[in-house]
Protein backbone atom coordinates (compact mmCIF):
# COMPACT_ATOMS: atom_id res chain seq x y z
CA UNK A 1 0.00 0.00 0.00
CA UNK A 2 1.35 3.06 -1.62
CA UNK A 3 1.44 6.48 0.76
CA UNK A 4 1.33 9.84 -1.15
CA UNK A 5 2.37 12.52 0.64
CA UNK A 6 -0.77 14.63 1.43
CA UNK A 7 -0.30 17.82 0.06
CA UNK A 8 -1.11 21.30 2.50
CA UNK A 9 -2.46 24.35 0.79
CA UNK A 10 -1.96 27.50 2.73
CA UNK A 11 -4.95 29.72 3.05
CA UNK A 12 -3.81 33.20 2.22
CA UNK A 13 -4.75 35.60 5.00
CA UNK A 14 -8.01 37.65 3.91
CA UNK A 15 -7.80 41.51 3.63
CA UNK A 16 -8.98 42.97 6.95
CA UNK A 17 -12.53 44.24 6.04
CA UNK A 18 -13.98 47.57 8.12
CA UNK A 19 -17.51 47.45 8.95
CA UNK A 20 -18.16 49.98 6.89
CA UNK A 21 -16.96 50.09 3.53
CA UNK A 22 -15.36 52.73 1.20
CA UNK A 23 -13.20 54.05 4.01
CA UNK A 24 -10.42 55.66 1.06
CA UNK A 25 -13.10 57.84 -0.66
CA UNK A 26 -14.29 58.88 3.02
CA UNK A 27 -10.85 59.65 3.73
CA UNK A 28 -10.24 61.85 0.98
CA UNK A 29 -13.64 63.69 1.33
CA UNK A 30 -12.63 64.51 4.87
CA UNK A 31 -9.24 65.77 4.27
CA UNK A 32 -10.86 67.66 1.72
CA UNK A 33 -13.59 69.03 3.71
CA UNK A 34 -11.20 69.98 6.10
CA UNK A 35 -8.92 71.92 3.90
CA UNK A 36 -11.46 73.94 2.29
CA UNK A 37 -13.29 74.78 5.43
CA UNK A 38 -10.16 75.36 7.94
CA UNK A 39 -6.73 74.43 6.84
CA UNK A 40 -6.64 77.02 3.79
CA UNK A 41 -8.45 79.90 5.36
CA UNK A 42 -6.32 79.14 8.57
CA UNK A 43 -3.09 79.68 6.24
CA UNK A 44 -4.41 82.58 4.27
CA UNK A 45 -4.19 84.35 7.52
CA UNK A 46 -0.19 83.73 7.80
CA UNK A 47 0.00 84.25 4.12
CA UNK A 48 -1.72 87.63 4.46
CA UNK A 49 0.39 88.77 7.67
CA UNK A 50 3.24 88.11 5.64
CA UNK A 51 2.84 91.43 3.69
CA UNK A 52 3.89 93.30 6.33
CA UNK A 53 7.71 93.46 8.14
CA UNK A 54 8.93 92.46 11.11
CA UNK A 55 8.93 95.95 12.70
CA UNK A 56 5.26 96.79 11.05
CA UNK A 57 4.09 93.21 12.67
CA UNK A 58 5.23 93.83 16.36
CA UNK A 59 4.43 98.23 15.70
CA UNK A 60 1.17 96.34 15.05
CA UNK A 61 0.12 93.69 17.15
CA UNK A 62 2.17 95.36 20.42
CA UNK A 63 0.03 98.73 19.91
CA UNK A 64 -1.46 99.93 23.54
CA UNK A 65 -5.03 99.58 21.86
CA UNK A 66 -4.26 96.21 20.34
CA UNK A 67 -3.22 95.27 23.96
CA UNK A 68 -6.00 96.15 25.62
CA UNK A 69 -8.56 94.58 23.65
CA UNK A 70 -6.70 91.43 23.98
CA UNK A 71 -6.73 91.66 27.79
CA UNK A 72 -10.80 92.59 27.87
CA UNK A 73 -11.22 89.33 24.92
CA UNK A 74 -9.26 86.49 26.76
CA UNK A 75 -9.97 88.32 30.42
CA UNK A 76 -13.60 87.77 29.67
CA UNK A 77 -13.73 85.00 27.92
CA UNK A 78 -11.80 83.20 30.43
CA UNK A 79 -14.28 84.51 33.49
CA UNK A 80 -17.24 83.57 31.40
CA UNK A 81 -16.22 80.26 31.15
CA UNK A 82 -14.68 79.37 34.57
CA UNK A 83 -18.70 80.78 35.90
CA UNK A 84 -20.16 78.34 33.35
CA UNK A 85 -17.85 75.65 34.50
CA UNK A 86 -19.59 76.05 37.59
CA UNK A 87 -23.18 76.73 37.03
CA UNK A 88 -23.18 74.41 34.05
CA UNK A 89 -22.68 71.20 36.02
CA UNK A 90 -25.09 72.80 38.58
CA UNK A 91 -27.26 72.92 35.43
CA UNK A 92 -26.55 69.56 34.13
CA UNK A 93 -27.07 67.76 37.72
CA UNK A 94 -30.12 69.32 38.19
CA UNK A 95 -31.60 67.83 34.46
CA UNK A 96 -30.52 64.58 35.32
CA UNK A 97 -30.69 64.15 38.88
CA UNK A 98 -34.04 65.08 39.58
CA UNK A 99 -37.41 65.31 38.14
CA UNK A 100 -39.59 68.35 38.64
CA UNK A 101 -42.86 70.05 36.68
CA UNK A 102 -41.16 72.31 33.65
CA UNK A 103 -37.90 70.12 33.53
CA UNK A 104 -38.33 69.84 29.56
CA UNK A 105 -38.93 73.52 28.82
CA UNK A 106 -35.81 74.04 31.37
CA UNK A 107 -33.53 71.31 29.12
CA UNK A 108 -34.91 73.23 25.86
CA UNK A 109 -34.28 76.93 27.10
CA UNK A 110 -30.48 75.71 27.47
CA UNK A 111 -30.16 75.41 23.81
CA UNK A 112 -31.79 78.79 23.03
CA UNK A 113 -28.89 80.90 22.71
CA UNK A 114 -27.62 78.35 19.70
CA UNK A 115 -30.73 79.06 18.14
CA UNK A 116 -31.07 82.82 18.94
CA UNK A 117 -29.13 85.20 16.42
CA UNK A 118 -25.76 86.57 18.35
CA UNK A 119 -26.78 90.09 17.56
CA UNK A 120 -30.63 89.74 19.06
CA UNK A 121 -29.13 88.62 21.80
CA UNK A 122 -26.45 91.12 22.79
CA UNK A 123 -29.97 93.70 21.49
CA UNK A 124 -31.73 92.11 24.41
CA UNK A 125 -28.77 92.10 27.02
CA UNK A 126 -28.16 95.78 26.57
CA UNK A 127 -32.01 96.33 26.94
CA UNK A 128 -31.66 94.76 30.38
CA UNK A 129 -28.85 95.82 31.95
CA UNK A 130 -28.33 99.59 30.58
CA UNK A 131 -28.55 102.00 33.19
CA UNK A 132 -32.38 102.64 32.43
CA UNK A 133 -33.10 98.38 31.94
CA UNK A 134 -34.90 96.32 33.72
CA UNK A 135 -32.41 95.05 35.78
CA UNK A 136 -29.09 97.83 35.29
CA UNK A 137 -31.47 100.40 36.87
CA UNK A 138 -31.30 98.32 40.43
CA UNK A 139 -28.00 98.94 40.25
CA UNK A 140 -27.71 102.49 39.31
CA UNK A 141 -27.87 104.23 42.54
CA UNK A 142 -25.85 101.47 44.12
CA UNK A 143 -22.84 102.99 41.94
CA UNK A 144 -22.54 99.59 39.58
CA UNK A 145 -22.80 99.71 36.12
CA UNK A 146 -23.28 96.45 34.13
CA UNK A 147 -23.73 97.77 30.18
CA UNK A 148 -20.96 99.21 29.11
CA UNK A 149 -18.17 97.57 30.86
CA UNK A 150 -15.84 94.21 31.27
CA UNK A 151 -19.42 92.42 33.62
CA UNK A 152 -21.76 93.21 31.00
CA UNK A 153 -19.41 91.84 28.57
CA UNK A 154 -18.53 88.77 30.82
CA UNK A 155 -22.52 88.27 31.05
CA UNK A 156 -23.13 88.56 27.68
CA UNK A 157 -20.48 85.61 26.95
CA UNK A 158 -22.02 83.23 29.97
CA UNK A 159 -24.88 83.81 28.03
CA UNK A 160 -23.65 82.45 24.86
CA UNK A 161 -21.38 79.75 26.39
CA UNK A 162 -23.61 77.93 29.02
CA UNK A 163 -25.19 75.58 26.09
CA UNK A 164 -21.61 74.14 25.86
CA UNK A 165 -21.04 72.54 29.25
CA UNK A 166 -24.11 71.63 29.87
CA UNK A 167 -24.26 69.33 26.66
CA UNK A 168 -21.08 68.09 26.96
CA UNK A 169 -21.47 66.94 31.23
CA UNK A 170 -24.95 65.97 30.66
CA UNK A 171 -24.36 62.68 28.88
CA UNK A 172 -21.50 61.92 30.97
CA UNK A 173 -23.19 62.36 34.15
CA UNK A 174 -25.99 60.34 32.35
CA UNK A 175 -23.87 57.27 31.88
CA UNK A 176 -22.13 57.81 35.59
CA UNK A 177 -23.24 54.48 37.60
CA UNK A 178 -24.89 55.46 40.68
CA UNK A 179 -24.33 52.18 42.52
CA UNK A 180 -21.02 53.41 42.55
CA UNK A 181 -21.87 56.73 44.90
CA UNK A 182 -24.62 54.32 46.56
CA UNK A 183 -21.57 51.72 48.16
CA UNK A 184 -19.10 54.92 48.87
CA UNK A 185 -22.59 56.68 51.34
CA UNK A 186 -23.22 53.31 52.45
CA UNK A 187 -19.26 52.89 53.66
CA UNK A 188 -19.43 55.91 55.51
CA UNK A 189 -18.47 58.35 52.96
CA UNK A 190 -20.54 62.08 53.36
CA UNK A 191 -21.97 63.44 50.40
CA UNK A 192 -19.82 66.16 49.59
CA UNK A 193 -16.80 63.46 49.61
CA UNK A 194 -18.43 61.06 47.85
CA UNK A 195 -19.50 63.73 45.16
CA UNK A 196 -15.66 65.29 45.07
CA UNK A 197 -14.14 61.94 45.50
CA UNK A 198 -16.02 59.73 43.13
CA UNK A 199 -18.23 61.90 41.22
CA UNK A 200 -16.02 64.48 39.98
CA UNK A 201 -13.44 62.75 38.73
CA UNK A 202 -14.82 60.93 36.29
CA UNK A 203 -16.79 64.45 34.97
CA UNK A 204 -13.28 66.14 34.85
CA UNK A 205 -12.59 65.65 31.05
CA UNK A 206 -16.24 66.76 29.94
CA UNK A 207 -15.74 69.84 32.19
CA UNK A 208 -12.42 70.60 30.71
CA UNK A 209 -13.97 69.73 27.05
CA UNK A 210 -16.99 72.17 28.01
CA UNK A 211 -14.79 74.89 29.76
CA UNK A 212 -12.42 75.12 26.21
CA UNK A 213 -15.30 75.49 24.03
CA UNK A 214 -16.97 77.62 25.73
CA UNK A 215 -13.03 79.74 26.16
CA UNK A 216 -13.03 79.45 22.31
CA UNK A 217 -16.37 80.69 21.72
CA UNK A 218 -15.90 83.82 23.46
CA UNK A 219 -12.36 84.54 22.17
CA UNK A 220 -14.09 85.04 19.14
CA UNK A 221 -17.79 86.04 19.56
CA UNK A 222 -18.86 89.64 18.26
CA UNK A 223 -22.37 89.61 17.88
CA UNK A 224 -23.44 89.72 21.55
CA UNK A 225 -21.10 91.91 22.67
CA UNK A 226 -20.21 94.54 20.41
CA UNK A 227 -24.01 96.37 21.65
CA UNK A 228 -23.52 95.55 25.21
CA UNK A 229 -19.45 96.41 25.76
CA UNK A 230 -19.63 100.02 24.50
CA UNK A 231 -16.32 99.42 21.91
CA UNK A 232 -14.52 102.43 24.04
CA UNK A 233 -11.00 101.90 23.10
CA UNK A 234 -8.55 100.64 26.00
CA UNK A 235 -11.45 100.21 28.13
CA UNK A 236 -14.17 97.54 26.97
CA UNK A 237 -13.49 97.72 23.36
CA UNK A 238 -12.87 93.67 21.83
CA UNK A 239 -10.20 92.19 19.61
CA UNK A 240 -12.71 91.33 16.82
CA UNK A 241 -13.97 94.83 17.05
CA UNK A 242 -10.78 95.95 16.24
CA UNK A 243 -10.54 93.58 13.70
CA UNK A 244 -13.80 94.49 11.98
CA UNK A 245 -12.50 98.75 12.32
CA UNK A 246 -8.90 97.56 10.56
CA UNK A 247 -10.80 95.70 7.44
CA UNK A 248 -13.24 98.88 7.61
CA UNK A 249 -9.96 100.90 6.79
CA UNK A 250 -8.72 98.20 4.18
CA UNK A 251 -5.85 97.44 6.56
CA UNK A 252 -5.68 93.75 5.85
CA UNK A 253 -2.45 92.98 6.68
CA UNK A 254 -3.56 94.27 10.30
CA UNK A 255 -6.20 92.64 10.62
CA UNK A 256 -4.90 89.12 9.91
CA UNK A 257 -1.77 90.25 12.41
CA UNK A 258 -4.32 90.63 15.32
CA UNK A 259 -6.12 87.21 14.24
CA UNK A 260 -2.64 85.71 14.43
CA UNK A 261 -1.65 86.42 17.33
CA UNK A 262 -5.33 85.25 18.90
CA UNK A 263 -5.05 82.18 16.98
CA UNK A 264 -1.77 81.40 18.26
CA UNK A 265 -2.52 81.97 22.10
CA UNK A 266 -6.11 80.24 21.47
CA UNK A 267 -4.10 77.21 20.02
CA UNK A 268 -1.92 77.19 22.43
CA UNK A 269 -4.51 77.40 25.27
CA UNK A 270 -6.33 75.03 23.96
CA UNK A 271 -3.36 72.67 23.73
CA UNK A 272 -2.77 72.90 27.21
CA UNK A 273 -6.64 71.95 28.01
CA UNK A 274 -6.25 69.28 25.83
CA UNK A 275 -3.24 67.85 28.03
CA UNK A 276 -4.71 68.21 30.61
CA UNK A 277 -7.94 66.39 29.60
CA UNK A 278 -5.33 63.49 28.17
CA UNK A 279 -3.86 63.55 31.96
CA UNK A 280 -7.07 63.35 33.16
CA UNK A 281 -8.30 60.58 31.58
CA UNK A 282 -5.06 58.29 31.65
CA UNK A 283 -5.01 58.99 35.75
CA UNK A 284 -9.05 57.97 35.69
CA UNK A 285 -8.28 54.31 33.47
CA UNK A 286 -5.18 53.86 36.06
CA UNK A 287 -7.22 54.24 38.65
CA UNK A 288 -9.67 52.00 37.55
Amino acid sequence: MSTQPVRTTKLRPSKARTILPGFGLSMGFTIAYLSLIILIPLASIFIKTTELSWAQFWHTILDPRVLASYRISFGTAFCAAAINLIFGLLLSWVLVRYRFPGKKVIDSLIDLPFALPTAVAGIALTTIYAPNGWIGQLFTPLGWKIAYTPLGITIALIFIGIPFVVRTVQPVLQDLNQETEEAAVMLGAYRWRTFYRVVLPQLMPALLTGFALAFARGIGEYGSVVFISGNMPLKTEIAPLLIMTKLEQYDYAGATAIALVMLIISFLLLLLINFMQWRLNRRTIEGG
